[in-house]
């Protein structure tokens, strides 16, 4: 997809381009912990965009998609709101514009091989790219750090996602053959060990396509936040749901609406559950991690109402099949589900589903292997 990018470039603009890798990402556990300033376990896998970029010593960007076969050209005065891909990249420039660190225009050209829709991040990708680029091309001197926050603003800014920050952070710092304990409270990260062994992830895509910024995200995150302003009432320490408790929970039970307690049940135990998959995950107890995959699907389903029918019916397929552990991930309302399979089962499970799904849903699924993969960076020999 490198060379492709290139002469895409190379035909459509001068210049010699420089050229970045931006991956999506899984989440082993840890789901709608971010923006509650709790934990995630988040990994960058090997589907991702590849942008060729340089700058045009203009007030113009000129960039063209090659997957969605479409081209934009604005200037810098032309930045909107919107919920298509270009908005997600003015808003990135937004984010430049404001810390006082563009200085001209660029040509672009990117391609990607994440499916969109699906839950693996594509946004966060496309975000935290061409924010890496743009800052790699100019020698703005930002620090990832600086370029996941300028990545998040811009979907929620820009697209109206009132999105955590997990995705870009996870797309940015990622390691290979590595699985980041990320700390969304101080946005801090360490790397956990992902052996893996006797054991690989496979994604099954439901096909439904969720939209984060029309679907019930920004609800959640309301009712979380109802639920935080409730429990401070009573203990003025609580800042999110972080610094709860479930018996900190349970008594401010009837201080708030049935909807804020169930999201925030949910927050809370799935925080805990991040705790102990770490552990797991560190003592390569993949039994008792696949366990708790389990219960988090459970509580995404009954407690935080973000699965769907597809969702629900996958998961439970993987249990027939003694899948170790599996559960919808990303936002909801459709996407992926994760795997964690026992190695030479994955053919079965997929010809079970394959044959099934059909049938109930009258849509066919579509399995992606992956492997964890490095963050964002840049292809130097090319």
């Amino acid at each position: 997809m490198v060379g492709q990018v290139i002469s895409a470039f190379e035909s459509n603009f001068k210049g010699k381009p420089g050229v970045f890798v931006a991956p999506g990402r899984i989440n082993l556990i840890g789901e709608h912990t971010d923006y509650n300033m709790g934990l995630a376990m988040p990994a960058a896998i090997d589907k991702h965009f590849v942008f060729a970029i340089a700058p045009n010593n203009t007030d113009s960007f000129l960039i063209k998609a090659i997957d969605l076969d479409q081209s934009v050209s604005f200037s810098r005065n032309e930045l909107k709101h919107g919920h298509s891909w270009e908005n997600y990249l003015m808003g990135v420039i937004d984010g430049f514009l404001r810390r006082g660190k563009l200085l001209s225009g660029a040509d672009s050209v990117f391609n990607s091989n994440i499916p969109a829709g699906a839950g693996l991040s594509s946004s966060a990708a496309l975000c935290s790219g061409f924010g890496f680029a743009l800052n790699e091309i100019f020698k703005c001197g930002l620090g990832k750090l600086e370029l996941a926050v300028i990545a998040q603003e811009a979907e929620q800014n820009f697209t109206g996602t009132r999105c955590g920050i997990m995705d870009m952070y996870a797309s940015l710092f990622s390691e290979e053959n590595s699985v980041m304990l990320l700390d969304c409270r101080d946005n801090t990260h360490g790397f956990l060990p992902a052996r893996f062994e006797g054991f690989e992830i496979l994604l099954i895509d439901t096909k439904v396509k969720h939209s984060l910024a029309s679907s019930g995200y920004n609800s959640r995150r309301a009712a979380c936040e109802e639920g935080v302003l409730k429990l401070s009432q009573a203990n003025p320490e609580i800042k999110s749901l972080r610094d709860v408790s479930p018996e900190m929970l349970e008594s401010s039970k009837l201080s708030m609406s049935e909807e804020a307690f169930k999201r925030c049940t949910y927050v809370v135990r799935e925080i805990d559950r991040t705790k102990k998959a770490a552990h797991f995950l560190q003592t390569n107890d993949m039994v008792s991690f696949g366990k708790l995959m389990y219960e988090t699907h459970l509580g995404l389903s009954r407690e935080y109402e973000v699965s769907c029918a597809e969702s629900d019916w996958l998961v439970d397929r993987a249990l027939k099949n003694n899948v170790t552990g599996a559960r919808q991930m990303g936002g909801g309302f459709g996407g992926c589900t994760i795997n964690l399979i026992p190695k030479g089962s994955k053919q079965a499970l997929i010809d079970d589903v394959s044959e099934k799904y059909f049938n109930t849903f009258k849509n066919e699924p579509d399995f992606y292997s992956v492997k964890l993969a490095s963050g964002v960076h840049e292809v130097v020999d090319h």
